[in-house]
């Protein structure tokens, strides 16, 4: 039977076989791409939580039409094509998945009162570890997973966001993606024309996507952890760039500008040297740390994923998820154990 399948794989399926490959075959063929197609639906819905649901769909379709498959396709493609159909259908009743900066203008008092999670379904950050392969697909696969780029491809049509994302990401021909879509290639190309246009309005300029790599990331980090964990507001100013902004999913608030970006941490969180804890680790292919706060317990408790964006001149933003259900993608701790000392006057309220 794995003969079979391979066979059909690599060569084609004879007429009037109708054999389908056992699970251990069937998952032996199709799950080095398990990770790229999360990577794909993720792109496409701007969810982790929806992709991982999105390509178990795709695995389920795939198995029960495994007998249809002729190979006139790579496996690949084929299974690219379920997943699109997946993602299409379930793009057809949703909103884009934006963030809070991407919805209306700064809060402007700093020390005011959050305003209340909306209903609104946020983008989602994207953990690294899921991203596999050599070092060049790996450094190419994040770059094309950053937040800002994530959160433009929201605004384009479904099917624009696909061809866009199958011709410029993955690099499929122009003839697969018409095949994959069933559409003539010149559709593609004009599909495509009209996504890189509206790209280009809404994607961040090349100046915003510049970022720090290497060992400049991991010093940035460093020095942004130390920060926090000293509650020292210097520190962080000087880390940020003057237009900075942070945002804080699901609260619609966010602030412009390092100045207010350091009231609002200095008020409420940077007040105890050691009231918070930090746990480095990356997402989108940028710096990121989990932010554990102290408890009256004297724990210190998972309380947000900060994705940090930056260039040459600091950190350009800071978007701070806080969505439980999202620190489970990261394999984090929910808490770092007793604190060294007991919480002291002053300590640190949660945001």
């Amino acid at each position: 039977m794995t003969q079979v399948a391979d066979t059909r794989v690599k060569a084609g399926r004879s007429a009037g076989e109708t054999v389908p490959p056992d699970n251990g075959v069937f998952t032996r063929l199709t799950s080095p791409y398990r990770l790229e197609l999360l990577a794909y639906c993720y792109r496409m819905l701007g969810s982790v939580h929806d992709a991982e649901d999105l390509v178990q769909e795709t695995y389920i379709r795939a198995w029960r039409s495994y007998e249809a498959f002729e190979g006139r396709s790579s496996l690949r493609t084929w299974l690219y094509r379920i997943a699109t159909n997946v993602c299409l259908t379930a793009l057809e009743h949703r909103k884009r998945r934006p963030l809070p900066s991407g919805l209306g203008g700064p809060t402007d008092d700093p020390e005011g009162p959050l305003a209340p999670p909306p209903e609104v379904t946020w983008l989602e950050p994207f953990p690294d570890h899921l991203v596999r392969g050599d070092p060049a697909t790996i450094v190419a696969a994040r770059a094309s997973l950053r937040l800002a780029l994530v959160a433009a491809l929201q605004y384009l049509p479904p099917r624009q966001r696909a061809v866009l994302i199958l011709r410029d990401v993955l690099a499929l021909r122009a003839t697969e993606v018409a095949d994959l879509l069933g559409i003539s290639v010149a559709a593609v190309k004009s599909i495509l024309q009209r996504a890189r246009a509206r790209l280009g309005q809404v994607a961040p300029s090349e100046d915003d996507t510049t970022e720090v790599t290497g060992a400049d990331q991991r010093e940035l980090l460093d020095r942004y952890v130390a920060a926090f964990e000293n509650a020292d507001v210097a520190a962080l100013l000087g880390l940020l760039t003057e237009d900075a902004v942070l945002e804080m999913p699901p609260t619609s608030s966010w602030f412009a500008g390092r100045e207010s970006i350091v009231r609002f941490f200095g008020a409420r969180v940077l007040t105890v040297p050691g009231a918070i804890r930090m746990v480095a680790t990356s997402a989108n292919g940028q710096p990121t740390a989990a932010m554990y706060q102290r408890g009256e317990d004297g724990v210190h408790h998972l309380h947000a994923l900060m994705v940090l964006t930056a260039s040459g001149g600091g950190i350009t933003r800071i978007s701070a998820f806080r969505d439980p259900q999202l620190f489970e993608y990261f394999g984090l701790s929910r808490a770092l154990g007793p604190a060294p000392s007991s919480p002291q006057p002053g300590e640190s309220a949660p945001l």
